[in-house]
């Protein structure tokens, strides 16, 4: 825990640095949700096709999802999702012209979670 993963539209795996994002990215969520540095772990999914809206222009897709353990109040984690959209801002350049669509949610883990 946390438990954080990257979908990204294929269009702006040059334009993104993945790694200098998450290793920024983790410090902040350990401050901002009071956890563990050494608990964050990272990953990242390249998404080979998606569609924005009615499909006539061409968009890229960036969302980024948290999973913590309960406990976070409904604030905390609306924070933490501005503060990660506005990390990923420094990372991430619009590719091929077009800025892409960027999102992220905080959630909680469900209680079968485990880890070893």
């Amino acid at each position: 825990m946390p438990q954080i993963t990257v979908d990204y539209s294929h269009s702006v795996e040059s334009s993104f640095d993945r790694q200098g994002f998450a290793l920024a990215l983790h410090p902040l969520i350990a401050k901002t949700a009071d956890t563990q540095l050494a608990a964050c772990k990272t990953r990242f999914r390249r998404v080979d096709e998606t569609v924005v809206a009615d499909g006539t222009a061409q968009a890229a897709v960036v969302h980024i999802a948290v999973a913590l353990l309960p406990g976070r109040s409904q604030e905390v984690k609306a924070q933490l999702s501005e503060v990660v959209l506005d990390l990923l801002a420094e990372y991430l350049r619009p590719a091929g012209g077009v800025a892409p669509v960027a999102s992220a949610e905080v959630r909680d883990l469900e209680a079968s979670y485990r880890r070893r």
